[in-house]
């Protein structure tokens, strides 16, 4: 078994001096920048072998590879996260909002994928149907996609729609644009990062059993697997598989999944290094789609969300395979070279359509395709991260290069003509089949994204003034492909150097002020060509935020503010002179208020609210100017909280557990003429935890959406999304 241990208390690592007849390997502890834990104390003189405690392995604060530092108090959040090439930082102690999810909430709120994990954050909206197979993201407005998903810090390694979470141990969320510190992702996402950290082997050894349930009848089994190995318990593996199948809470829906992964890894006195393998496959019959809407009448009331109105014939199917590795090698005790690469290939077909609304009464229209799509990714980064000091300051420095090599492929066939139906009572019609289509998807595009980046960050006065400037280089080239003849249709080439600069200043001990200027960075792609300026190449889009915060560590709770201003430039065509260019822009300002840890014995609280304010603030003709930005709420509040009951305390653990998310109203149209209504969705749930012949046993139930409540959850992207049915969870986890 694993033993749970939560930092409480704010108290400085101090450097230790070890002294032993011989210098040993992972004995050799000294502070982690921004990490705040229990201080560890060694004894001067070296005891004889048999009476010898194991010290553990503490990584510099130069490297990252290692077990994450312990999480805050009640164990839901972690107290460092990664911050791209800055490395690891304590969440306190990092100008920016981040929150690192771990792997003990995500197993006690019983997630299966990365969207269950971010009804967590109040930034946060999905803008994928819960049972598509896909995952997509709204932070501060923008969006953010799954190929968008880093992991381990590298780009192009996830799988391209839904990432499995059995490998990973944190899932960590930056707010905001964040070139310098990741640089630019397949997609340029500039509403935030999610970056996946992976399962290590412990000190302790792991075997996990799990079984679980989703209503209708999906049913499916986890392993997790952990030992170390050799002198100083230097070798590691961690094993993760799991296979779930069966119907999902939605009409004739089935949805098989299967994954598996190895993580290993070696600790040594001044070299580590990790190689990760994984594999997943999905098989959606009948998955969900994403909606559209045709302008001129309101959005019609949602549906069931228990009804289908996709086709039963309709499927959805991926392969996803990755490798990865990273080393890092300490040149003494100060400086660190760093190195990591990877490689994916994902495999995509889908079989069916998009529904398109066409009246207030419901009236769709759905055009049944063949998709395949293929995507191959190599990615590496090279970095060289070092502690030195000039007089009073002292400097955390960081030089990193990194690239990204894709190829895309990707072919459509309509299959038969457009099938017209309702959202309510649905029209199924006779089988169609994609048998004697080709399910080859020929180049479409490739990718070639390249930085250079430097970044130091300058602390005085005890830490309690520190300064970051960085930049970085960014080249992005970009071949797109006639997909029948294989001929060159554009190359857009850009480049860009991104600043940034942030500050934290700490007034006393458990008080952060901060504020950042940092950019984000997309292709600026070629015009259409029905434009005056037909295929005419635009330079890289850039986003600028601006943002101001605070946080507060009691301890035991943590407490923080945001207020920021994101601008991102976009393409608009003159109605006038028919001229495309990158001249619009929209405005995202709000203020985030969060909370996380334990707020009072057996009591713990998750959340905030986030206040959005989405403006078009430059539009074709100046025509919508002023208007709110599509999919951009005012409000959106999470609140997730557990308690312990007292009097069960004896025979086990019994928790109760709730949550509550709410969204105001979203527009669909630039015009703000369609329009969703707001809605409140209600979760609850119980966990017991008891021992059986002596080995820790946790049931979990949970039920989302318990109120049966039908609507639409977002309009992110022009699509509307369905919301989550009423979804019911069951599990059974024991620990050998």
């Amino acid at each position: 078994m694993v033993e749970e241990v939560y930092a409480r208390e704010p108290v400085s690592l101090p450097a230790v001096t070890i002294d032993s007849p011989k210098r040993q390997a992972v004995r050799r502890p000294q502070p982690q920048q921004g990490t705040r834990s229990t201080r560890v104390v060694a004894p001067r003189v070296a005891a004889p072998a048999s009476q010898r405690e194991a010290i553990p392995y503490l990584t510099p604060s130069t490297g990252t590879i290692g077990q994450p530092p312990a999480p805050y108090a009640g164990g839901q959040v972690g107290t460092t996260t990664r911050v791209g090439m800055l490395g690891n930082r304590n969440v306190f102690d990092t100008p920016f909002n981040t929150t690192g999810y771990t792997d003990k909430l995500i197993r006690d709120q019983q997630a299966n994928t990365i969207t269950d994990v971010t009804d967590n954050d109040p930034s946060v909206r999905t803008n994928s149907p819960r049972f598509s197979g896909l995952d997509g993201f709204l932070i501060r407005g923008f969006p953010v996609f799954a190929s968008d998903i880093a992991f381990d810090g590298l780009y192009g390694i996830t799988d391209t729609r839904r990432p499995a979470l059995e490998p990973i141990e944190r899932v960590e969320i930056l707010k905001g644009p964040s070139a310098l510190l990741y640089g630019i992702s397949p997609f340029g996402n500039i509403g935030g990062t999610i970056n996946l950290i992976p399962k290590r082997a412990t000190d302790d050894p792991i075997t996990r059993l799990t079984t679980g349930f989703v209503s209708n009848g999906n049913v499916g089994t986890a392993i997790d697997f952990g030992r170390r190995f050799g002198a100083d318990k230097a070798w590691g593996v961690r094993v993760n598989g799991a296979y779930r199948d069966g119907r999902t809470p939605i009409d004739f829906q089935t949805d098989g999944f299967g994954v598996g992964a190895v993580a290993l890894d070696y600790r040594g006195e001044r070299f580590r290094a990790t190689v990760d393998f994984g594999y997943q496959q999905q098989d959606l019959n009948a998955p969900t789609r994403v909606r559209q809407v045709n302008l001129g009448f309101p959005i019609p009331v949602s549906p069931s969300l228990t009804i289908n109105q996709q086709q039963p014939w309709e499927y959805y199917n991926s392969d996803h395979r990755y490798a990865a590795a990273r080393a890092e090698y300490d040149l003494n005790d100060f400086w660190t070279l760093y190195g990591a690469y990877g490689r994916s290939r994902s495999k995509e077909v889908f079989f069916g359509g998009t529904l398109r609304i066409t009246s207030a009464l419901g009236q769709f229209t759905s055009q049944p395709a063949l998709t395949v799509q293929d995507a191959d990714r190599e990615t590496g980064e090279i970095g060289l991260r070092g502690r030195f000091t000039t007089g009073p300051v002292k400097h955390s420095t960081v030089l990193a290069t990194t690239g990204l090599w894709q190829d895309s492929g990707t072919a459509t066939t309509n299959v038969g003509p457009p099938i017209t139906s309702n959202l309510y009572n649905p029209v199924y019609v006779a089988p169609r089949s994609a048998a004697g289509l080709s399910h080859n998807a020929p180049l479409s595009a490739q990718r070639i994204n390249q930085s250079v980046a430097i970044a130091d960050t300058m602390s005085i006065l005890d830490d309690r003034v520190l300064l970051t400037l960085g930049g970085r280089w960014q080249g992005i080239d970009v071949t797109n492909f006639n997909t029948t003849t294989g001929a060159v249709t554009s190359r857009p080439q850009n480049e860009a150097i991104t600043p940034a600069v942030a500050l934290v200043l700490k007034p006393i001990s458990n008080l952060s002020l901060y504020g950042n200027y940092i950019e984000g960075l997309t292709s600026g792609g070629t015009a259409p060509a029905t434009a005056a300026n037909p295929l005419q190449v635009f330079p890289a889009i850039v986003t600028k935020q601006i943002e101001v915060g605070a946080k507060y560590d009691f301890g035991i709770l943590g407490v923080t503010v945001a207020a920021f201003e994101i601008t991102q430039p976009n393409g608009i065509t003159d109605p006038t002179t028919n001229i495309f260019s990158v001249d619009g822009e929209q405005r995202n300002r709000g203020l985030e208020f969060n909370t996380f840890g334990e707020v009072a014995p057996g009591m713990r609280l998750l959340g905030g609210v986030a206040f959005l304010d989405g403006v078009q603030t430059k539009t074709s003709g100046g025509r919508f100017d002023g208007k709110t930005a599509v999919g951009v709420p005012d409000i959106q509040f999470n609140l997730y909280g557990e308690y312990d009951l007292p009097f069960w305390r004896t025979s086990g653990m019994a928790t109760l557990t709730a949550r509550v998310i709410y969204t105001s109203p979203q527009y669909y149209d630039q015009g703000n003429t369609q329009q969703i209504p707001d809605w409140v969705r209600t979760d609850i749930g119980a966990r017991y935890v008891t021992k059986i012949d002596g080995r820790p046993l946790t049931l979990r139930a949970a039920v989302e959406n318990v109120f049966g409540l039908d609507y639409w959850a977002t309009t992110g992207r022009g699509f509307l999304t369905p919301g989550t049915p009423r979804t019911y969870r069951l599990s059974a986890s024991i620990d050998f």
